[in-house]
Parts: C-alpha cells; sequence; structure tokens
C-alpha cells in the first residue's frame, strides 16, 4: 500500500477539448487543492496526474489513449504516481479505462470532482477507484474555481452543464447528462470576484446558453407549472447577461455556444445595450442541407438557421459570427454536400470550426444510421469546405483594413516578444508593436495586415 506523504501532494492536469474541459479543470483544481494538493507544471514532479478529457471524436480519444501508454512508461521510475482519467471520456468508457494494468487508477466523470478526493483515498489504500454517477442538481455553483494557465485578462465562467438537444452525432448528453442552469447570484458574484483580481473579460459557457432558465433551482421541466408571476421573475439568458454586464462598463463580456433553435431577440437587444457585451456569435449550422440537419436532430432546418443570420444582421450589423460545420455525415450526398458549401458561401462566416464526421458509439446516429460515406470522400468534402471559409475568413478580415479596432490586450504574440495580441470586438486576434502596453489594458489598433487567422496592425492613441 502507497500512502502519499502529507508534504509532496502534487497535482498536474492537463486538459483536452472545448473551453468547458477548460473550466472543469480549474473545478477539479479547487476541489484538490481544498485537500493539500499543489498545481504543478510537469508531470515529472507530480504524485496524482489527471487527463480532463473529450470524447466528441474517435481522434480525441486515441491522442488520449496514447498519453496514457506514454505515462505509464513514464511510471517506471514513479511506482507511487497516481493517474486519473476525468471528463467526458471517463463518463463513456468507464470501467474500460481501468482495465489495462497500471494504464489508470482513478476513473471520474463531468459530475464526480467533489468526489475525487475521496477516489484517491481509494487508490491509497490498494484499489482503483470509479465514479460516474450524473447528476440533475451538480453546477460547482459555490467552488470558486482555480485559474489554470491564465494570463490574467481572461476568465471562462460555467452558467449551465449538460445538454439536452440530443442532436444524433453528439455524445455530450450521456457524457454531460441532463441540463441544468447554475444560480445566477452565484455566476454575479464570480464574475465581481474575477473584476476584484484584475480579469478584464468573461466568457459564459454552456453547451447551448440561450436555453439558460432558472426560476429557483427547480428542473427546467417544472417550468410551466410555476405561476406566470413566477414566470416574470425567472432569470433567462437575457438577464444573466445584463446582470454581468452591469457589474463595470471595463468588464468585457462575451458567451459561447448558442443555439439556433434558442437564440432570442431578446439576447440582441441586451447585446445592443451594453457596449461591454460583445459583438460576437458562435452558432454552429452543421449542415447547409435540411435533409441532413434533420437526421441529425439538429430542430431547425436551412430556412430557420438563415432567418437567424439575417435577424443577427439587421439589428447588429457589425456582429461577428462564427459556425461548426461537419462533412460526411451518414447518407450525406453530393447534393447535400454543395448545399453546405453553400450556405458557408452564402454566410460570410468570420471562421469555422470545420470536421469530418466521426460515429461516436451510443450516439443516436450510431444506433440507427450506417457511417457510409468513405473516408476519402470525407477528406475531399472536408478539403472543399475549408479551402472555401479560409478565403471567406480572409475576405472578412480585409473589411477591417483602415479601421480601427478597440482590443483588449491579452499577452505577447506567439511569434515575437516585440509584439502584443489582444481580440476585438468580433473576437478576432489582433497584433500590434508592444511598446509601452500590457495586458490589460484597451488600446485602439488601426489595422493595416489581414490573414486568414489574424489582423495586424498600430496602436492609435
Amino acid at each position: 500500500m502507497f500512502l502519499m506523504p502529507e508534504k509532496t501532494k502534487k497535482l498536474y492536469i492537463e486538459t483536452y477539448g472545448c473551453a468547458m474541459n477548460v473550466s472543469d479543470s480549474e473545478i477539479v483544481a479547487s476541489v484538490m487543492n481544498g485537500e493539500g494538493f499543489t498545481n504543478v507544471d510537469n508531470e515529472q514532479d507530480a504524485d496524482v496526474i489527471f487527463l480532463n478529457t473529450c470524447a466528441i471524436r474517435d481522434g480525441a480519444e486515441q491522442k488520449i489513449w496514447n498519453r496514457l501508454r506514454a505515462i505509464k512508461a513514464m511510471r517506471k521510475q514513479r511506482p507511487g504516481m497516481i493517474v486519473g482519467v476525468l471528463g467526458c471520456m471517463a463518463e463513456r468508457l468507464k470501467s474500460k479505462l481501468l482495465e489495462e494494468d497500471r494504464l489508470v487508477d482513478v476513473v471520474a466523470g463531468p459530475d464526480a470532482y467533489r468526489d475525487l478526493p475521496n477516489l484517491i483515498r481509494q487508490v491509497e489504500e490498494g484499489s482503483k477507484a470509479m465514479n460516474v454517477m450524473l447528476s440533475l442538481e451538480e453546477t460547482y455553483s459555490e467552488i470558486t474555481p482555480v485559474r489554470l494557465n491564465s494570463n490574467g485578462v481572461s476568465a471562462f465562467i460555467s452558467i449551465m452543464r449538460g445538454c439536452d438537444n440530443m442532436c444524433s452525432f453528439c455524445v455530450v448528453p450521456f457524457t454531460r447528462g441532463r441540463e441544468r442552469s447554475r444560480d445566477p447570484f452565484s455566476i454575479v458574484e464570480e464574475a465581481r470576484q474575477l473584476l476584484a483580481e484584475g480579469i478584464k473579460e468573461v466568457t459564459l459557457l454552456g453547451q447551448n446558453v440561450d436555453s439558460y432558465l432558472w426560476f429557483g433551482g427547480g428542473p427546467k421541466k417544472e417550468f410551466e407549472k410555476i405561476t406566470n408571476e413566477q414566470k416574470a421573475e425567472a432569470i433567462t439568458f437575457d438577464k444573466l447577461l445584463g446582470m454581468v454586464a452591469d457589474l463595470s462598463p471595463e468588464l468585457r463580456v462575451r458567451f459561447s455556444t448558442s443555439h439556433p433553435k434558442d437564440i432570442t431577440d431578446a439576447v440582441l437587444y441586451k447585446m445592443l445595450e451594453y457596449e461591454n457585451i460583445c459583438n460576437y456569435i458562435h452558432l454552429p449550422v452543421q449542415s447547409g442541407s435540411s435533409r441532413v440537419l434533420d437526421l441529425m436532430n439538429r430542430t431547425y432546418d436551412r430556412a430557420w438557421y438563415e432567418s437567424k443570420v439575417l435577424r443577427i444582421r439587421e439589428l447588429i450589423p457589425e456582429c461577428g459570427i462564427t459556425t461548426d460545420v461537419i462533412s460526411g455525415f451518414c447518407t450525406e450526398a453530393e447534393e447535400d454536400h454543395q448545399q453546405t458549401m453553400d450556405i458557408i458561401q452564402w454566410g460570410q462566416f468570420d471562421f469555422a470550426f470545420m470536421y469530418a464526421y466521426s460515429e461516436r458509439p451510443g450516439t443516436l446516429a450510431a444506433r440507427q444510421y450506417a457511417d457510409d460515406i468513405p473516408e476519402e470522400v470525407k477528406g475531399r468534402r472536408l478539403a472543399e469546405i475549408v479551402k472555401l471559409q479560409n478565403g471567406i475568413s480572409k475576405q472578412k478580415h480585409e473589411q477591417f483594413l483602415g479601421k480601427t479596432c478597440k482590443v483588449l490586450v491579452e499577452g505577447f504574440s506567439k511569434r515575437s516578444k516585440e509584439d502584443l495580441k489582444g481580440r476585438n470586438d468580433q473576437n478576432v486576434i489582433v497584433v500590434f508593436p508592444a511598446q509601452h502596453y500590457k495586458p490589460g489594458d484597451y488600446v485602439n489598433v488601426k489595422i493595416e495586415r489581414a490573414t486568414t487567422t489574424s489582423l495586424i496592425g498600430k496602436v492609435v492613441e
């Protein structure tokens, strides 16, 4: 039996996947710090290594398996080291992760992070340990996250957990459970604390932020049973946006991700009302074919999606809009692919996350549809989508040439310590000479050059 010395409890967390996982890792760090663990930046120094994982595509999971095997080799020199897999892959694979000897000791799903100290104790006593119970209530609302790898300027705030949308290609409802919204007052308090610590920008996170709803903590399905007076007092996402934005005009507010079926005019009007709510919306389309959207169970068709984009641009003409696109979904014909190319051309998105379809076990698509598009066809279609979108992104960025953007400085550019970087209102990276400016400053940058991914310019006083 290996008992960890009290003075050498060191924790290393490696995070994969989305911003929600980054936020979850910060909750894990807080829970473990409360048990006497300190965070380290090097796995070689760690007594406990947690991999916070993603299961959205097979490639993401294979990366984790390869990483675990590399850590296993390293453990020969650290026989007392404990290795845990957290998050979506843990929830999906459960005990399968514990089957290979000396690969994984702890498995914990996204709703089990409070139990991690107990799971670690079980391992110290000689057992492998697992908790993958999903919850209908857990939001970690009173846990103050430990900001890992913070730039000291921006931070994520999780406002809800889980998802009720059941898109046929997606594992999230199975790995993160049912949707539940966090107490809005705890959200505002977390934002207030971050502001006091010098944070200048917060991003409100949820699988579907537009469906945020708080009416005293009851399950969302109970909403229709309450009185009209209670409904009028409920906190919807637009109201939450205003509550956070009201904290200070110096605090930028962003949010992600929006769902086309749920985004409302009330949210758009709230963005117009507050200068510090950024003019940026991530609105996944996934496909330009209504037939494929129906198979995906996206609950909207192409015309509905286009009406939402038109409404955003009608009310907020300078709003940046980004999207997600999947190529090669089940039964996707060449005509469907061309409709996706067409909506990308029509939408003129600032940026897109673009992927080939990856079948995920347990999803509706895996159970009901054949993954019948050959990989080479998926690859060819994806390459066409990427080429088209990259050209559009470059053109969209060129529209900033000669204009002046308000930029929140985040830190040094990746390429040079002589340059700083930040983002403008539309969430586009802006690079400019460092001079005397520092992270956390707001600067006005006149744009002189544009690339597919960024803008380059000089500060103007």
